[in-house]
């Protein structure tokens, strides 16, 4: 399907491998292709796996796109802030299986899954907006709100805190925690459990419970049109 997100459907599990470089950046052109690949697994009516290369999930943003201009940067960040309303309201269940690092954008990834697996080892998963001055996005602030433990929001938004795995299992970025491994098959199992969900009551409930979240962030994604992020 792409060479930056590979599609792989099999037993009704559709898996989204994403590769683009050293630190599997979010550019325009990967979130294009996450959206054609959740396109392809709606019509497969599939669960969905979402997983990056051998030890990383995402780096975050492409910081070429972020620093060439303010309209680049907020280009990115409207397209990625959707990417993740969409994840959210997804009509089928969305895996994350992290393979290790989870920096910004790809620490809202794991936010935005309906459940989400990591690995043990020497793993950075937070958001460091702040840390490299960057001042957060609006969408960014309800996501981490409505999806990390009240402890640990602050924590990690306003300073930053980056968290190894077993801490992120604590903050909630994470559900579980494996070796690394055993996360594939950690993640076929989760996503066969979940393809026992009648999907019907799964899409309508999900909508209900995420109401007020959705609703937050298209107001939110509307808000960061005019947000300087630096």
């Amino acid at each position: 399907m792409s060479e930056l997100i590979a599609y792989h459907l099999e037993d009704g599990i559709a898996t989204l491998t994403l590769s683009n470089g050293k630190v599997n950046a979010i550019s325009p052109a990967v979130v294009s292709a996450f959206n054609e690949a959740l396109d392809q697994a709606e019509k497969d009516r599939a669960v969905v796996v979402i997983t990056g290369t051998p030890g990383i999930l995402s780096g975050g943003y492409d910081l070429k796109v972020m620093t060439a201009g303010p309209k680049e940067a907020i280009g990115l960040v409207t397209s990625g802030s959707t990417l993740a309303r969409r994840l959210l309201s997804h009509p089928f269940p969305v895996i994350v299986a992290c393979p290790g690092h989870a920096v910004a954008k790809g620490a809202f990834l794991l936010l935005s899954a309906d459940y989400r697996i990591g690995v043990e080892g020497p793993f950075s998963i937070g958001l460091n907006e702040v840390a490299i001055g960057m001042t957060m996005h609006h969408a960014g602030i309800e996501l981490a709100r409505d999806r990390l433990r009240k402890s640990a929001f602050h924590r990690s938004v306003i300073n930053a805190e980056m968290f190894d795995p077993q801490g992120a299992l604590q903050a909630g970025f994470l559900d579980k925690v494996v070796a690394p491994e055993e996360l594939h098959a950690a993640a076929l199992e989760a996503a066969r459990q979940l393809k026992k969900l009648n999907m019907n009551a799964h899409k309508h409930t999900k909508l209900k419970v995420r109401k007020a979240l959705l609703e937050a962030l298209d107001e939110a994604i509307i808000q960061d049109q005019s947000h300087s992020l630096i």
